[in-house]
């Protein structure tokens, strides 16, 4: 289960890291001409937007259920993501490519590139600061995990969003700095609208890579294999369950996990016992899996189960 703090506290960070950055770059662009400044300027101001977004969604995300969203609004998340991931590709990919394009085809002279190092290595202390910050919470929460499988498997994209942001960040950083430093190198400006358009091509890269995360996660993503065979391992530890049929999850956001079961439970007991039973199936399973907001049981025959698992 992701931590709900964590994802705070490097959403919050990465705002206030971007709003600052953006606003140095732009003037450091508007000094100097750079192109790839201009872009490094622009994908600032996009990721903080962006995190806004990803902040408005884990809040919106926590209204409680109502008759028009009996189960909640925990997928809210999953939109707003959706929606950053659109940004990135269109306004801060496609600007990024544009300004690259027009650049080299009306070349213009870095007049002064020294302005551009300095907010550089300022930006470089920034993003990394915000990088190392997201890097941290989610090393709480990922476990022994490795961090490919943990953005591959988790139900809570604010952090990962966090961290694709802050390592395309960094990664334009560099790209940047290398257009100038080839432009002043060999006088030629093509470089730094090559930079600009490189720049673009990653965030387009990023988005690609959080759209794709956003659909399984808005399309309806369950638990893992290990996961459900251990659910099915509880249920069918109960003394009143005969036999353990289809298991179906899905996360209705990144803290809210629904089960639904097919359960035989032994002939010949009544109604009270089976009671009882569906109460410490529900306590077994939420005590090993807090995230579980809601089970529903369904009692099946004998014959039902075996088809179901011949199916």
């Amino acid at each position: 289960m992701s931590g709900k703090g964590e994802s705070k506290v490097a959403v919050v960070a990465a705002v206030i890291g971007n709003l600052v950055i953006a606003i140095i770059k732009f003037v450091a662009s508007a000094l100097t001409g750079s192109s790839a400044m201009i872009s490094e300027g622009i994908h600032s101001l996009v990721d903080t937007g962006n995190g806004g977004l990803v902040f408005m969604g884990m809040r919106l995300g926590t209204a409680p259920a109502d008759a028009e969203h009996p189960f909640g609004h925990g997928k809210e998340l999953y939109f707003w993501t959706l929606i950053v991931a659109i940004s990135i590709f269109g306004i801060g990919g496609g600007m990024s490519v544009y300004e690259g394009i027009t650049h080299l085809l009306h070349p213009v002279h870095v007049k002064n590139p020294w302005p551009n190092y300095i907010v550089l290595a300022i930006a470089a202390v920034v993003e990394g600061t915000s990088f190392v910050i997201a890097m941290r919470q989610l090393n709480k929460v990922r476990g022994t995990v490795s961090v490919s499988k943990y953005i591959r498997t988790s139900k809570d994209p604010s952090l990962f969003t966090v961290v694709f942001e802050d390592s395309a960040a960094m990664l334009g950083l560099i790209i940047a700095f290398f257009g100038i430093w080839l432009g002043q190198l060999t006088g030629s400006p093509f470089f730094d609208g090559a930079a600009s358009v490189t720049i673009g091509l990653i965030l387009m890269g990023v988005a690609f890579l959080l759209a794709r995360e956003s659909k399984g996660l808005l399309i309806g993503e369950g638990v893992e294999p290990a996961v459900l065979a251990r659910m099915r391992d509880i249920v069918g530890a109960e003394q009143a369950v005969d036999a353990v049929g289809d298991i179906r999850t899905m996360y209705l956001g990144p803290n809210d996990l629904l089960v639904n079961l097919d359960v035989v439970f032994c002939s010949g007991l009544p109604a009270e016992q089976i009671h009882n039973a569906v109460g410490r199936i529900e306590a077994a399973l939420k005590g090993t899996y807090p995230e579980i907001g809601r089970i529903y049981i369904e009692a099946d025959s004998l014959v039902d189960v075996h088809a179901a698992a011949q199916a």
